[in-house]
């Protein structure tokens, strides 16, 4: 098969690998139907994460099963799926919990597990999947092309912008920040509208991005960004701050915002990957009663909550998918993204 291999900071490869096989009776080996770049790639891509050895990269996908194990119970050939962005087991104490994430097991595509077993990458066009039954999420039914790009969201940005409203205890009647325009917050404030809110502010300085953040239910945008950001949303909500922000960029200055637009007892939410070292100031913390929670987002049990609605068209968060490629692609791909001139890129085996 042919699978994306990064090599170092810009030099991301379309190469030929093995073709994954079965190797645990609990695994499965999905051919991959699409795929697609996430902003959390380019941290590799831009070299602010190094790249040691040259190694697969990619943790989004959507497919079809092509074999399985003998311990495979939940899943058939033939069946389509969404692979959430991490391995998971499904059975340890942290899964039962909830907490998908902290699987004992635990690994994201193209890197390894907690045991060192290695994962494919999802840029390619097969991946061989452990722990089948935990991880994967069988669709009902073969849906059309059409739902492709929004069965695709569910695997991180559109979970994961679930996840920034859930932990930032986004309800009815709310008013909500979202800082970050990327696909994450596009899709934080579509969440955001899901759940409830009523006043949802869109920080963003693109205007293709603005249009999608109204259409997903923003009701105003703030353009402005650090203390004149802050400001404009003071001058938005009466200096009150808002009752819930989700933080979904992972900087220093994206939570210094955060905490800037967030109300004295009110929560925020974050689910940015962090890079630049963001920190809390605890002493304002202390003095204002604000929550924060977030981290990684749980895909695997937000698919029973999220998938009927995409599936009945009650959301439609493919749409933050503005330039699709064919996988071959991919370094274009990456450099679109870097360059800002797509929101996120969805590649076609």
């Amino acid at each position: 098969m042919q699978t994306t291999i990064i090599h170092g900071p810009g030099d991301v490869r379309f190469e030929e690998r093995p073709d994954p096989q079965i190797q645990s009776p609990g695994d499965a080996v999905v051919r991959v139907v699409r795929t697609c770049v996430c902003g959390s790639d380019l941290w590799s891509y831009r070299g602010v994460r190094p790249t040691p050895t040259p190694h697969p990269i990619g943790h989004e996908f959507i497919g079809i099963v092509e074999a399985v194990g003998a311990e495979v119970n939940t899943l058939r050939v033939g069946d389509f799926v969404i692979a959430p962005f991490t391995d998971s087991d499904g059975t340890c104490v942290h899964c039962r919990n909830g907490i998908t994430t902290s699987c004992v097991n635990f690994g994201v595509w193209g890197g390894a597990t907690k045991s060192g077993e290695p994962l494919d990458g999802a840029q390619g066009e097969y991946v061989r999947v452990p722990f089948a039954d935990g991880t994967l999420r069988k669709v009902p039914d073969a849906p059309d092309a059409e739902l492709y790009p929004h069965l695709l969201s569910l695997a991180d940005v559109m979970s994961t912008g679930h996840h920034a409203a859930r932990a930032g205890n986004v309800r009815p009647g709310a008013t909500v920040v979202v800082v970050g325009d990327g696909a994450v917050g596009l899709c934080a404030v579509l969440a955001s509208k899901r759940l409830g809110a009523e006043r949802i502010i869109a920080m963003s300085r693109h205007e293709d991005r603005q249009k999608l953040a109204q259409e997903f239910g923003a009701t105003d945008i703030v353009a402005e960004r650090g203390d004149e950001g802050i400001a404009a949303i003071e001058e938005l909500l009466g200096g009150i701050g808002a009752d819930s922000v989700l933080e979904c960029v992972g900087t220093k200055d994206s939570m210094r915002q955060a905490l800037g637009a967030v109300r004295p007892g009110g929560h925020l939410g974050f689910v940015g990957v962090p890079a630049g070292a963001p920190e809390l100031p605890m002493g304002k913390l202390f003095s204002t009663n604000i929550h924060v929670a977030g981290g990684m987002a749980t895909v695997r049990p937000y698919l029973d909550e999220l998938l009927p609605d995409v599936l009945s068209g009650a959301i439609a968060p493919g749409r933050v998918f503005d330039l699709t490629l064919p996988l071959a692609q991919v370094s274009d791909a990456y450099a679109a993204m870097d360059q800002r001139t797509a929101i996120k890129v969805l590649l076609e085996p």
